[in-house]
């Protein structure tokens, strides 16, 4: 088995974390040796808590600033990181990138220390650039290539994210398409004969309305507000809109689109416990994600395994795991309009959202669980580690699994390009 020094986050939470705590936990129950680095002691506080034990499983780095999006270091961090990776010895380094000025230095210190390299590139996209917020994350990738291009192996979420990057000058043979993976054990349909306390919670402050969800950051990008502009145009008594998350709009979006008679909305805020929100998404009918841009989102994933029909648009990787009938796929254009015509549609027809909710857990079931993107990864790592000078000799891990093909989604359902908002 492999020791893997992890480079990644570990709070505020968001995407990156989520993908780092679930995919060490998984390892280390498969038997590999990690140990976590990641920035959590803030250098204004004279604190020290960073590890001199070599087997400590987390070794913290300070920083100057963290948030959701970004992280700027100390400037003694990249000392402690490779004197922690001295000490640590580990076979292999997995950076979870960032978005942090160290991420630029990391081949070179990898190098020094005699290190192979593998990197998760998490950026959310739109490679069709259709919008403001797609051709400033544009500028991200342009950025960060040149420095990926210098890393063993880079895992993306799909096709068409490596596709982004290759035209930008990174190999391709350096690119690893490693699709997120959801654990369907945890994130699954409700067992309609029980009810557990934290769903009986959960279903006593929805109340007996249909609930129509957002999952997710409170941010620009996330286009939040093109929903909560299509939900009060519309009439919906009998349903209500809940808005789960955080972020810099919720402030503003929560102040101005309060419930009315004809359209209810629930801020719920942001939700830290696991199986509150399993239950949420349980006792949710429609999951919706507005986004401007995406990577492939976990919060997608989960409510698919849930059995909850789906609505997201094709920015990212996000229209790619929907197709073939399994949700509903918006363009990032006329997000509004589009869900004008949507809601409606599936308020009048619940006999549809229960067949994409059977579709959706199906394709989450097919594709896109955890064991298949950790049985990936050991693979990727076998890679690596034969390939490497530093290593003698690679562990041995599972077969790859086979990719299943995949087709559009326009074969199946009728495209809403071109509606205005």
């Amino acid at each position: 088995m492999a020791h893997i020094a992890w480079l990644g986050k570990k709070s505020p939470f968001c995407g990156n974390v989520s993908y780092g705590i679930t995919t060490t936990m998984t390892l280390r129950e498969r038997g590999h040796q990690v140990s976590f680095i990641h920035f959590d002691n803030p250098s204004n506080a004279n604190n020290t808590k960073t590890s001199l034990l070599a087997n400590d499983p987390e070794v913290s780095l300070p920083y100057l600033i963290k948030s959701q999006v970004y992280t700027i270091p100390s400037l003694r961090s990249q000392r402690e990181l490779r004197e922690s990776l001295e000490r640590l010895k580990p076979d292999l380094v997995h950076a979870s990138l960032t978005l942090s000025p160290l991420d630029f230095r990391l081949p070179e210190l990898c190098q020094q220390v005699g290190l192979p390299l593998v990197a998760t590139f998490h950026p959310a996209f739109d490679s069709k650039l259709r919008n403001l917020t797609a051709s400033t994350q544009q500028l991200t990738y342009q950025l960060y290539a040149p420095s990926l291009a210098k890393y063993e192996k880079v895992i993306v979420f799909s096709d068409r994210q490596a596709e982004v990057l290759a035209k930008l000058g990174v190999k391709e043979n350096c690119l690893e398409v490693i699709p997120n993976g959801v654990d369907t054990t945890i994130w699954k349909p409700s067992n309609k004969n029980s009810i557990n306390p934290r769903k009986e919670e959960v279903m006593r402050r929805l109340g007996s309305e249909r609930a129509f969800l957002y999952m997710g950051r409170i941010a620009a990008e996330k286009n939040v507000e093109a929903l909560l502009k299509a939900w009060r145009a519309l009439n919906t008594k009998g349903c209500q809109l809940v808005i789960v998350g955080d972020g810099p709009l919720r402030p503003t979006l929560e102040n101005h689109f309060n419930s009315t008679n004809d359209s209810q909305i629930l801020w719920w805020g942001y939700e830290s416990d696991l199986n509150t929100k399993v239950a949420l998404l349980q006792c949710t009918e429609v999951f919706i994600l507005p986004s401007l841009v995406e990577g492939l989102s976990l919060a997608l994933l989960e409510a698919m395994a849930t059995g909850t029909a789906c609505i997201a648009t094709d920015a990212g990787a996000d229209g790619e795991v929907l197709e073939e009938g399994a949700g509903i796929v918006l363009s990032t254009d006329s997000v509004t309009s589009q869900l004008k015509t949507l809601i409606p549609l599936i308020k009048e027809h619940p006999s549809l959202t229960a067949e994409l909710g059977q579709r959706a857990r199906q394709r989450v079931v097919d594709q896109f669980t955890l064991k298949r993107n950790i049985d990936s990864l050991e693979i990727l790592y076998d890679k690596v580690l034969r390939k490497s000078s530093t290593s003698n000799q690679a562990p041995d891990f599972f077969p790859r699994p086979k990719q299943q093909p995949r087709s559009k989604l326009s074969e199946y359902l009728p495209s809403l390009d071109g509606a205005e908002q």
